[in-house]
């Protein structure tokens, strides 16, 4: 009889491939394709200019990170935390995406890829990434003191007296230390669904968001690119250390996955 319509339409090209395997890979659903999810961190958009935390002995632009970091040092000294984040705004708006972004773009070409990243930049959105989860707030968004829930798009200066329609003083949409991370529990939601986990450029230390690697199912291969590697490889089982900047691990690692895959 005739056989019944594909489920998918994109099956239909199974039919007339002899490379069935591989096609079928290429064109199955998204709900079929590996889960992939990536953990980055400061490593991660180093390569595009941005200083870390652990290259400047603990100083985020030669301040104290409590001073410009915290709910603490914004009562303290509002309109020096407001200057500090328009100097690293602007500074965001000229730097590019490097290499290590751009091949995860690729790797959502054959996997169901989503980013969790600590990174306060755009830097995986500019580059193409499509599902991008900012554990730590965003730099080119502001939000109301008044209400959390108010968060506007900004890519200006921020300076005192800017308030929102409530009345309210505006302030980064930063999660500070000291602060709850309001997207941890969909983070770890995310990281459970992992067939494999990417860390990239993370030291591991800054907890809760560190935490969020024990959420991978057990036996879930985790691979870890970082040029001054953090843990070791019997620290987990399954994990793979590429000790490497992402500009340069990424592309490795992800022409790699791509190969085994298809």
């Amino acid at each position: 009889g005739i056989p019944a319509e594909p489920l998918f339409r994109s099956q239909i090209k199974i039919y007339h491939c002899s490379n069935l395997r591989k096609m079928y890979l290429y064109n199955r659903p998204r709900i079929m394709q590996k889960k992939i999810v990536v953990l980055t961190g400061a490593g991660m958009s180093a390569d595009s200019g941005i200083r870390t935390f652990r290259d400047a002995n603990g100083l985020w632009e030669d301040h104290d990170v409590m001073e410009v970091a915290s709910p603490h040092g914004f009562a303290r000294d509002p309109a020096l935390v407001l200057d500090f984040y328009n100097q690293r705004r602007r500074q965001l708006l000229e730097v590019v995406p490097n290499a290590g972004h751009k091949m995860l773009v690729e790797l959502e070409q054959h996997f169901n890829v989503t980013i969790i990243t600590q990174n306060i930049d755009d830097l995986h959105e500019r580059a193409g990434s499509s599902h991008v989860l900012h554990l730590h707030g965003e730099l080119l968004k502001v939000r109301s003191t008044g209400d959390a829930t108010m968060v506007l798009d900004w890519k200006k200066d921020l300076s005192l007296g800017e308030t929102c329609p409530k009345g309210y003083q505006l302030r980064p949409h930063i999660v500070w230390f000291g602060e709850e991370v309001p997207l941890l529990s969909e983070a770890a939601q995310i990281t459970v669904t992992a067939d494999i986990l990417i860390i990239i450029g993370t030291s591991m230390q800054v907890y809760p968001a560190a935490g969020i690697l024990n959420y991978a199912r057990q036996g879930t291969p985790i691979y870890f690119i970082d040029p001054k590697p953090s843990i070791n490889a019997s620290d987990f089982a399954n994990l793979t250390i590429i000790q490497s900047t992402a500009a340069k691990g990424v592309p490795t690692l992800v022409k790699d996955l791509v190969r085994k895959e298809f």
